[in-house]
């Protein structure tokens, strides 16, 4: 008894100091999310819910597209308009960026908002990427600014969560027109300063804009102070009248959730009430366990039944001496019910086409057939009838059903 109340008082201790660890964990502030998923449906700092929901807005003719560019574009002559990509990184592949690059040079605009591109695509335009790194600084603050008088501010856009800025080093100025440009605060411009982060260049009957600076369409930098208006002058390059295709196929997160734990994992109180779940079970197995176990069941050895089958066999031959006449009854029945079952033939009339029909569909001769049929008569007609007469009539029913097996 003692020690049954020492072992419920362990138990005790345990489960109170593991509720308060829960409720410390629990009250614990949520660390945010940085990682960069570029997720229309993402609401972390770097997914792109906001862009979504503003372009659905701004553009009517906004169209999400969840295959890859090759499968949408290929043998598809209906697409016109703007393909739209932003992640961190985009690498089409040789064959989908020639299936991209001619499209765009029929007619259709590319933009593409990513700090790595195709080296195959930045031959093609004639344009390297480089790093622009402001040097040992407290604050990692760069000032973005859009090139367009109309669109110029008087204030910088500030996005302060890069070590470096992703910028394009070599320019062709006769085919390319710069459209936003970096900088570090407090800085004069002055040689590289500032450096440039998006373009835009015709190509082919079409063009292409791209900026190094995809963080400009993640929801951390729409929704600091004033920074929209940065993004805003980007998408302004679009055409609003044409279809827009906004991809979610190249992106560093996932789309969709692909297991429905994401529900419990994802929604704090759910999560912790999983979590107590499990360990509860997980207590409940450690001790019930060693206290119970499930008797094992005594499993008796199989008896020799050959004695007792021996004698069963031997009391059935022993009730059937002097019972033959009713013993071919029930065969003749069963062997009928077999014709008319097996056959769909009716055995009431056994005329010459009955005979016929069955030997066709059986594989006997007519010959047998009938032969047959006339020993059952027979054996229908007599009061009583010999152990020979049963054991003949069993080997012609046996030969005729063989027969038909081998068929």
């Amino acid at each position: 008894m003692v020690e049954a109340r020492k072992g419920i008082g362990y138990v005790f201790i345990a489960l109170t100091t593991l509720a308060i660890m829960l409720l410390f964990l629990y009250n614990k502030p949520k660390e945010v999310n940085w990682f960069p998923s570029y997720v229309s449906t993402h609401k972390i700092p770097y997914g792109t819910k906001v862009l979504d929901d503003i372009l659905f807005k701004l553009f009517p003719k906004t169209q999400a597209v969840f295959v890859s560019p090759f499968e949408f574009l290929e043998g598809n002559t209906q697409v016109e308009g703007t393909y739209f990509f932003v992640n961190e990184r985009i690498a089409f592949g040789e064959t989908e960026l020639e299936r991209i690059l001619n499209w765009t040079s029929e007619g259709n605009s590319l933009f593409i908002a990513s700090t790595s591109f195709d080296e195959q695509l930045l031959d093609t335009l004639g344009i390297k990427i480089g790093n622009f790194y402001g040097g040992f600084r407290e604050t990692k603050s760069y000032a973005h600014q859009m090139v367009h008088p109309k669109l110029r501010s008087e204030e910088d856009y500030f996005f302060d969560k890069g070590d470096y800025a992703i910028v394009v080093d070599e320019i062709d100025t006769l085919k390319t027109s710069i459209i936003a440009t970096v900088n570090i605060p407090s800085h004069k411009p002055s040689g590289k300063n500032p450096a440039v982060d998006a373009i835009k260049r015709k190509f082919g009957q079409g063009d292409i804009t791209l900026s190094t600076f995809p963080q400009a369409f993640t929801n951390y930098f729409i929704l600091k102070e004033n920074n929209s208006k940065y993004t805003a002058g980007l998408l302004s390059y679009i055409d609003v009248d044409r279809n827009l295709y906004l991809d979610h196929y190249h992106k560093s997160g996932k789309t969709t959730y692909t297991s429905p734990m994401h529900i419990f994992l994802n929604t704090k109180e759910f999560k912790w009430g999983y979590y107590l779940v499990v360990f509860g079970a997980l207590v409940y197995v450690f001790f019930e366990g060693k206290r119970k176990q499930r008797a094992v069941p005594v499993v008796k050895s199989l008896k020799n039944q050959t004695l007792a089958f021996t004698k069963t066999i031997a009391d059935m031959y022993y009730q059937t001496e002097g019972n033959e006449k009713e013993i071919a009854k029930l065969k003749i029945n069963h062997f009928l019910e077999y014709i008319r079952s097996r056959f769909r033939l009716g055995t009431l009339e056994r005329e010459d086409d009955f005979y016929h029909n069955l030997a066709s569909r059986s594989s006997n001769t007519i010959e047998d057939v009938k032969k047959l049929f006339q020993f059952i008569e027979r054996i229908q007609n007599q009061e009583n009838i010999s152990n020979f007469d049963l054991q003949k009539l069993n080997k012609a029913i046996e030969a005729f059903k063989i027969r038909t097996y081998d068929k």
